[in-house]
């Protein structure tokens, strides 16, 4: 209560809008963890023993979407972490502290090697093609394979959708690489091989600057990408008996998860329970909010002192 204005309170959290990987995907990242992890040692050692940059590079790429994959998995188990007095939230911003260390390893990875692929334009190695050519194959079939364990929740779900374009884009990648070697075995020419590396340097930089500045927004608690705050702005005003809209707050919780606070001046009150829980619900079927909390103002007096 602030001098004569009259307050009601609504916290609305709808745990039922949390958009985090499901259960039954766990088994699909395990095995897609497993199978890439183990392809990045072969991939990098037979690049090394071939002499083929380009593998090496394919290898940087594939780790990064074992990365990638880690993250998506320990987003949905974070999600579950109850929280503690300290950590009132839980531990779901710590997906948002592993991107950015995800983004600085690729970085560096980044800088190694595009060091060693200059050095191989300036100074041609000798490349074993069919070697080249084997072992992207099987990059291919793996790739595939763990897009396809995701294929079914891509639609439903934006964290299992982020992990199948990640694999689907790798097996591209490694087809790429496919054709390098049998571009070598055909004309010959060595240099190919690090040209290729440098086009996959480049893939891989892109995606770690979308990585970087992602979580780089989220960190600051800037609005989700694929959420329009005039949009929602413009929903609460449009809301039958509310007169205005202030201090309207959406951040992401995690990588996952989207919160939102909001003031809505309604001179009439408004029907209570009933409302919070309406509201709650449009806000997580239109704009993919899972949590809401609503202070209800019956004048527009007090500002941004209630």
């Amino acid at each position: 209560m602030h001098g004569s204005h009259a307050h009601s309170q609504g916290h609305s959290h709808d745990h039922a809008g949390h958009s985090h990987a499901p259960a039954d995907f766990g088994r699909a990242f395990l095995v897609g963890i497993i199978l890439n992890t183990g392809f990045v040692v072969v991939e990098a050692t037979y690049g090394f023993l071939s002499g083929s940059m380009a593998l090496v590079a394919d290898a940087g790429h594939n780790l990064s979407d074992v990365m990638a994959l880690l993250l998506a998995w320990g987003a949905s188990v974070a999600a579950k972490k109850p929280p503690t007095d300290r950590f009132t939230y839980g531990f779901k911003s710590s997906t948002i502290l592993a991107a950015l260390a995800n983004a600085a390893l690729l970085l560096v990875a980044i800088g190694a090697i595009l060091f060693e692929t200059i050095h191989r334009l300036t100074d041609p190695q000798p490349v074993q093609g069919m070697t080249v050519v084997i072992v992207a194959s099987i990059g291919i079939a793996i790739n595939a394979f763990t897009a396809w364990m995701f294929m079914r929740g891509r639609k439903h779900d934006l964290n299992i959708r982020g992990a199948y374009l990640h694999m689907a884009a790798d097996a591209l990648v490694s087809a790429g690489v496919v054709l390098a070697g049998l571009a070598i075995i055909t004309t010959g020419y060595v240099w190919i091989d690090p040209l290729v590396s440098l086009v996959i340097v480049a893939v891989i930089a892109w995606g770690t600057w979308g990585l970087a500045k992602d979580s780089v927004k989220m960190g600051l608690a800037a609005v989700p990408e694929n959420i329009d705050q005039h949009a929602v702005s413009d929903f609460l005003s449009d809301l039958d008996g509310v007169e205005a809209v202030h201090d309207l707050h959406i951040w992401p919780m995690s990588t996952t998860e989207t919160a939102l606070t909001a003031h809505l001046v309604m001179p009439g009150g408004h029907e209570g329970d009933a409302f919070l829980s309406a509201l709650s619900a449009e806000l997580k079927d239109r704009f993919h909010i899972g949590h809401a909390t609503v202070q209800i103002e019956q004048t527009a007096g007090c500002g941004g002192g209630c």
